[in-house]
Formats: structure tokens, C-alpha cells, sequence
């Protein structure tokens, strides 16, 4: 018998496992999957072989409490491997949830059986302000109340803002006055998404239009499902929009390129509107076609810049790479070559109507602008560093903490 619940526990806490990773609520085990497993087992092994499962418990307070208790396991287990590694860097981020409640989530870089693992590290409410003082409590609250040692933190990173940088009492200022040996970091993912938030006027009336005309029929159940309908009718790859959200940096390229490919279907929804933005013109199409393929190449970059085995040098070299192709694309437009833009060059040739002078110039103001602006946020790295990356193995694996 003591076997038998042995092993019934240990079924409980694999179903709770399940039911985490899924994402499911927790009364699924009782009302959904214990019972199912009782039906299957019936039907293929007969009635006697369904009382051992009788004593899987999985009650909603069951299975809240297996999630809790392999929760702490992982976070005791995260803990003692940062304990034991010998340096250790921090990503901080501050973010604002759909319930407009400010939360701190912190990630950890550390050194394990000669490997370099991420992982995350907590996720910690800031019930008022999201001061710097108020950061720096929560981390030094976690950090002390874990006994882990600050003097092994070499590194931070932070996305930049204000209270994470302040020259005075910023949280890089403080965990500095704890953690001397710590370098501080803005965060290349955040530095690439400022610098692609600059463009020229027209192409930014033409992003804000997109975006409005997108909301239009996603915000409202009733106009998403006739899109659906009419998309079906005409026979379309897609049958929906995606929804921009400033949060979710990748959607812009995404949204932008399906709005394109979808730019017969919206035209011929919105003729039985008042939408504002009914009627575009060839100008305007060109600019959007434009804008879906400089996003989407940026939006490859971003995906290059992450990753464990990223680190600095593997950064600068793939910003490095990405400021070329734009002065090599700029040019190719000035030559009226824009095979680098595959939408806009598709949609020219459809048109069979060469790109108005604006846009050309439009687009090369946006590429030179690109440029200039990856370059402020990206400065020519020291070349005296280079010995680091191709002859010290040991210390790349240490930069690769930052």
C-alpha cells in the first residue's frame, strides 16, 4: 500500500506539472483529467485497474499546492546554482501588466559546469512607485534574504531608463555602492528598439494610418468576423489582421506585412465604411510595402540579438552587419534598385509604375536616419579589445555574463 501512494503522489505532482506547462486552470485535474484517465484505463484494462487511480488527488487545492511546492524547488535549486557560480550578472526590466500594476522582473546570467545559463529570476510586485529606491529594495530584499553574495555580481543590465540609470541614485548606483566589481549595461535589445523609433513625417503618418485602419477591424468583434468573411470570399492566404502593441516589439514588422498582403481585401472592406482611411493611394501603399520590409529586416536583427550564447562582440558584429546593408541599401535606392525590399519591389512591379520621387527620398532620409541613429546607440567598439574574443576563451565566457 505504501508503494501504491508513492506512487499516486508522484503521478500528482506529474499531472500538476502538466497542468502548469499548459497553463490551465487547476480544478482541470478534478474535473477533467482525472476522470478521463479513469474512462481510458476502464476501457483498455477493465474495471480493476481504475481503483489504483482513486488515489491520484487531484483537487484544485491539490494541484495549486504540488505547483507551489515544485515552484520552490526550482527557485532553491536556481539559488544554490548562483550561490556556487563564481560570478554572476543581473537583467533588471520594469513593465506594466493589463492591470496597470507595475512589476519588476529580474533575470540572472551565471556560470555553471563551465556553461553560461539565463534564467529567470523573479518576478516581484513595486506597490507604489517605481522609483529607483524602490527597484533597488526589491533586488537587495531578494538578494539578501537569499544569501547570495553581491560581491560576486559583475555585471548589470537595464533598459535604460531613468531610474535605472540616474547619475546619482539610480539603481546602477546602487548596486555599485554593494557590488564594486559590477559594470552596468543598457540592454542591446531595448538600444535597438530606440534607435529604429525615429523616421521621417510622412512614413510616420503612414504607420500611425496603418495601425488606426488595423484597430479599426480588430478592436470591434463584429467587424473582425465580416473581415473574416470577406477574406474567405476572395480567397485570401490570411483571414485575419494582427494587433500592434508597443509592448510586443516584433509586431510591428509583422503587422505591417499583413497589412500589406491583405491591402486588396481592407480596400474592399472598408468601401461599405466611413472609415477615414478609406481610400489610399499608390503613394501611400508604396510607403506601407516600404515599411512592412525595413521592419521585418529589423525585426531579424532583434531575434539575432538574443539568445544565451549572445554576447557582446556577437552584438557589435551583427549591428556592425545591419549599418552596412543600410548605407548599401540607400544607395541602391538612389539607383532606383530597391531589390532589398521585397514587398515594395513586388508591389512596383505589380503596379508596373516606377516609385514616386518622394518615397525614394523618404526612404533614403529613413535608411541614412537608421544609420546615424544604430550608430549613437552602437559606438564603434575599442579595436584594442579584439584579443579578448578570438585568444582569451575564459574571459569571452566572462563578457558573456553581460
Amino acid at each position: 500500500m505504501g508503494c501504491e501512494n508513492t506512487n499516486a503522489v508522484e503521478a500528482s505532482f506529474r499531472v500538476s506539472q502538466l497542468i502548469a506547462k499548459a497553463g490551465k486552470p487547476h480544478t482541470i485535474g478534478e474535473d477533467l483529467i482525472l476522470p478521463a484517465a479513469k474512462q481510458i484505463v476502464q476501457v483498455m484494462l477493465g474495471e480493476k485497474a481504475v481503483q489504483p487511480i482513486n488515489l491520484v488527488s487531484l483537487s484544485d487545492n491539490t494541484v495549486k499546492r504540488r505547483i507551489d511546492e515544485m515552484a520552490d524547488n526550482v527557485l532553491e535549486q536556481l539559488i544554490q546554482s548562483v550561490k556556487e557560480s563564481r560570478f554572476y550578472v543581473l537583467q533588471l526590466d520594469e513593465s506594466t501588466d493589463v492591470a496597470s500594476l507595475a512589476n519588476l522582473l529580474a533575470y540572472v546570467r551565471y556560470e555553471n559546469g563551465g556553461e553560461i545559463k539565463e534564467e529567470f529570476l523573479f518576478c516581484k510586485p513595486l506597490p507604489t512607485r517605481s522609483t529607483a529606491e524602490a527597484i533597488f529594495h526589491t533586488v537587495n530584499t531578494f538578494i539578501v534574504s537569499n544569501g547570495i553574495d553581491w560581491s560576486k555580481c559583475v555585471g548589470l543590465s537595464t533598459d535604460g531608463a531613468r531610474a535605472m540609470l540616474g547619475q546619482h541614485s539610480g539603481v546602477v548606483r546602487r548596486v555599485k555602492a554593494v557590488a564594486p566589481r559590477a559594470t552596468s549595461v543598457h540592454c542591446s535589445i531595448h538600444r535597438e528598439a530606440l534607435a529604429t523609433k525615429k523616421m521621417p513625417p510622412d512614413l510616420k503618418t503612414v504607420l500611425d494610418e496603418a495601425v488606426k485602419a488595423v484597430n479599426f477591424i480588430k478592436s470591434r468583434p463584429l467587424q473582425t468576423r465580416l473581415f473574416a468573411v470577406l477574406c474567405g470570399e476572395m480567397g485570401s492566404d490570411h483571414h485575419q489582421l494582427l494587433l500592434h502593441t508597443e509592448v510586443r516589439w516584433l509586431s510591428r514588422g509583422k503587422v505591417l506585412t499583413r497589412l500589406f498582403e491583405l491591402r486588396d481585401e481592407v480596400h474592399v472592406f472598408f468601401l461599405d465604411t466611413t472609415f477615414e482611411l478609406a481610400h489610399r493611394d499608390f503613394e501611400w501603399l508604396a510607403k506601407l510595402g516600404y515599411l512592412a520590409d525595413i521592419f521585418s529586416h529589423l525585426n531579424g536583427l532583434n531575434l539575432g540579438l538574443q539568445g544565451i550564447t549572445v554576447n557582446i562582440f556577437n552584438v557589435q558584429n551583427k549591428v556592425e552587419a545591419t549599418i552596412r546593408k543600410l548605407a548599401l541599401w540607400a544607395k541602391r535606392v538612389e539607383q532606383s534598385n530597391y531589390d532589398s525590399f521585397e514587398n515594395m519591389a513586388d508591389f512596383l512591379t505589380t503596379e508596373q509604375s516606377p516609385l514616386p520621387i518622394t518615397v525614394s527620398n523618404a526612404v533614403r532620409e529613413h535608411l541614412q536616419g537608421l544609420r546615424t541613429q544604430l550608430r549613437a546607440y552602437f559606438p564603434i567598439p575599442d579595436v584594442q579589445y579584439n584579443w579578448i574574443e578570438t585568444h582569451s576563451p575564459a574571459t569571452v565566457m566572462r563578457l558573456s555574463l553581460l
